[in-house]
C-alpha cells in the first residue's frame, strides 16, 4: 500500500517541480549598459537581456574594435589612418582603402552631388583654418586671403576614386574630413556587431548619434530628449520615439568661439570658406541608418534653415530644424518628422 501511493504521487510531484523550474531559474531581463570615450566624445551602449546572457560576454571588446576600424581609419587626429596617409599623399600617389572607408566615402561624395557642394568631404583645409581640426583651437577669424587660399583646395569632384581597385589617388593638396558622418557610421557598425550576437532590443549612443532597436524590459519604446539649444545649461526641447532607427543631430550651439562679439561655429560653408550663421542652431534627422542622417544633419545645418527645410522635405525626410529668433528658439519640422514626437518637454 506505502510503495503504491508513493508511486502516483511521484508524476504529480515532479510535473510540480516542472512548472516551477522556468520560473525559479529564469530571470527578468534589464537593460545593461557599456561606455568609454571616443573620437573626442563619449559612447554608451544600452542592451536589454538578462543577467548573466551568454550575448554579454566579451560585448565590449565587440564594440571598441568596431570602434577602432573607424578611427583607424577614418581619424584624421591619428598619423597612422587611412585619412591621414591619404591628406599627407604626394599629387598623383594612391592608397588602397578598406571596405568601411570607401562606404563612408562614397556616401559623403553622393551627398556632396544632392547638396551641390553645401556639404563636401574635402571641406578639411577650411575646417583646420578655422581652428576646428586637428591643427588646434583659434580665438579670431583668419586672414580672408588664407580662406580664399584654402577654399580653392576644396572641392569633392577633384577626388578620384577607383571602385573596381578601392584606390583613391591623390589629386594634390586635397584634405578629407569625414568627421561629420563616420561617428554615424560607427554607430551602425556596432548596431550590425550587436545583432550579430543576437541582440535585438539597443540603444547605441555616440556622441548623440544613435542606433535603436527593439522594447525595454517593460515593453516601452525607447524615448530620445532632443536637447534645448542654451548656452551655459542642459536642456530639454522635446522627446521624441523613433522607433527602430538611427538619429543625429548637428548642432551649432556648443563649438563655437567668439571674436569681436560674433560668434564662429564650427561648421563650415564649403562653398563660401566661413562657418555658417548661427541662425539654425540645431537639426535633428531620422533615418534607417545611422551613417546618413548624420551626414544629412551637417549637409541641411550647411544648406541653412531655408534651403535645408527644402531639400529635407522635397526627399521626405523626417527632420526637426531648431531656429534661433532673436533671444527665442523656434522649431520647423518637415511632415515626416511629426509622428515621431512625443510631446513638448515641461
Amino acid at each position: 500500500m506505502t510503495s503504491r501511493r508513493h508511486s502516483r504521487r511521484l508524476p504529480v510531484l515532479l510535473l510540480a517541480l516542472l512548472l516551477l523550474l522556468p520560473a525559479g531559474c529564469g530571470q527578468p531581463q534589464q537593460v545593461h549598459t557599456l561606455s568609454g570615450p571616443t573620437m573626442g566624445t563619449a559612447w554608451s551602449v544600452q542592451i536589454v537581456a538578462a543577467p548573466g546572457d551568454r550575448n554579454i560576454a566579451g560585448l565590449r571588446d565587440d564594440i571598441e574594435a568596431a570602434l577602432e576600424t573607424v578611427n583607424g581609419q577614418m581619424s584624421t587626429y591619428r598619423e597612422d589612418s587611412h585619412i591621414s596617409r591619404f591628406n599627407r599623399a604626394e599629387p598623383g600617389e594612391s592608397i588602397t582603402l578598406p571596405p568601411e572607408f570607401t562606404v563612408v566615402l562614397l556616401a559623403a561624395m553622393e551627398l556632396a552631388e544632392q547638396t551641390d557642394g553645401a556639404y563636401d568631404p574635402t571641406v578639411g583645409p577650411l575646417v583646420n583654418l578655422w581652428g576646428f581640426g586637428p591643427d588646434g583651437r583659434r580665438t579670431e577669424p583668419p586672414p580672408e586671403e588664407k580662406i580664399e587660399a584654402a577654399r580653392e583646395r576644396v572641392g569633392w569632384q577633384q577626388l578620384e576614386l577607383d571602385l573596381d581597385t578601392r584606390t583613391l589617388t591623390q589629386p594634390g593638396d586635397v584634405l578629407l574630413d569625414l568627421s561629420s558622418i563616420a561617428k554615424g557610421y560607427a554607430a551602425d557598425l556596432i548596431a550590425e556587431r550587436l545583432e550579430e550576437r543576437g541582440i535585438n532590443a539597443y540603444l547605441v549612443d555616440i556622441g548623440g548619434d544613435m542606433r535603436v532597436r527593439g522594447r525595454k524590459p517593460d515593453g516601452e519604446r525607447w524615448r530620445i530628449a532632443i536637447e534645448r539649444p542654451a548656452e551655459g545649461e542642459r536642456a530639454i526641447h522635446s522627446i521624441i520615439e523613433p522607433g527602430d532607427a538611427a538619429v543625429a543631430t548637428s548642432g551649432s550651439y556648443r563649438e563655437f568661439f567668439r571674436a569681436s562679439g560674433r560668434e564662429y561655429s564650427h561648421t563650415i560653408d564649403p562653398r563660401t570658406g566661413y562657418p555658417i550663421p548661427q541662425e539654425l542652431v540645431s537639426v535633428t534627422v531620422l533615418h534607417d541608418n545611422c551613417k546618413e542622417a548624420d551626414g544629412l544633419a551637417t549637409a541641411i545645418t550647411a544648406l541653412g534653415p531655408e534651403a535645408g527645410y527644402a531639400f529635407a522635405r522635397d526627399r521626405d525626410l523626417a527632420v526637426l530644424l531648431l531656429i534661433r529668433d532673436n533671444d527665442s528658439v523656434q522649431e520647423r519640422m518637415t511632415p515626416a518628422f511629426a509622428p515621431y514626437v512625443d510631446g513638448e518637454a515641461d
